[in-house]
């Protein structure tokens, strides 16, 4: 018997179908912390062809693939981030099936759309990143014999990845709350158990408001964990300066002598009033 009031109802849906939310916020995390990954993968990847530098007087022929290719990945960002992604997951997911006859399953498709979607989305962040580090950070990598790739790997994306882990992180939020949109293909995340739940009493609103809470854990407790992250990438507020070189023998190196440094700068000091 469904209870009439609404927390006797919010209890009766979490001792019917609690197993179920579970579940179904178990696949919500999973397809958010995969998409999000192997969309900064992708992010990665495309931010550093796109500041890659051309040179078309010496090399035209590479000059023209690296900017032919750099077109097409523009356009693939461009597309992906103005167009919202339940469009997309319409587009590929039927696509796919009506052109090329290829009938994905439900992960092959939840992984692959949100992938791109973050995707595109890293990319300009990555190529952000990157043209925030300082110009003579690249130039002094070059200097040295360093090629674009050593010194992407080794000198700007590690200080680049600082900058651009805040938005690593709303990615991941924003991917938790909008595999909401995968339920137009089917998949089966928290949405779509709701919605199932939901249907079954005509209790919308109460099954929507577990969700919601749900939704807000999933969210807040990540958020948490990618700061305390950001924290540990800064490292300490204060440094220790350290005078002596343990490594390095005291006898016979240069010790600064505070009293004859003393007396020089008082000759000087008289030498500029007159003395002599």
């Amino acid at each position: 018997m469904l209870p009439q009031d609404f927390l006797g109802r919010v209890l009766f849906l979490l001792n019917e179908y609690g197993t179920s939310l579970i579940k179904g916020a178990g696949v919500t995390m999973i397809i958010a912390i995969v998409c999000t990954l192997l969309g900064c993968v992708i992010g990665f990847a495309v931010g550093i062809v796109q500041t890659i530098p051309l040179d078309r007087k010496n090399r035209p022929i590479h000059w023209f693939l690296l900017r032919l290719l750099q077109i097409l990945l523009s356009a693939y960002v461009e597309i992906f981030r103005g167009t919202p992604m339940m469009v997309q997951a319409m587009f590929i997911y039927y696509g796919a099936a009506a052109i090329f006859g290829l009938n994905m399953s439900m992960w092959t498709a939840a992984i692959f759309i949100v992938s791109i979607n973050t995707g595109a989305y890293m990319a300009e962040s990555v190529r952000g990143g990157i043209l925030s580090i300082d110009a003579g950070q690249t130039e002094g990598a070059k200097a040295i014999g360093m090629t674009h790739f050593q010194t992407m790997m080794y000198v700007i994306l590690p200080q680049a990845l600082r900058n651009i882990m805040p938005q690593i992180g709303n990615n991941l939020i924003i991917n938790i709350k909008d595999t909401c949109v995968l339920s137009v293909i089917g998949t089966v995340e928290l949405y779509y158990t709701t919605r199932g739940i939901a249907g079954t009493y005509y209790t919308y609103f109460e099954a929507f408001a577990i969700t919601m809470v749900i939704y807000f854990i999933l969210t807040f407790t990540c958020s948490r964990i990618l700061r305390v992250m950001e924290n540990k990438m800064d490292g300490p507020v204060n440094y220790e300066l350290v005078m002596q070189d343990p490594l390095v023998a005291g006898t016979g190196t240069y010790k600064f002598n505070e009293k004859k440094h003393s007396q020089f700068n008082d000759q000087n000091m008289d030498t500029r009033e007159g003395g002599r």
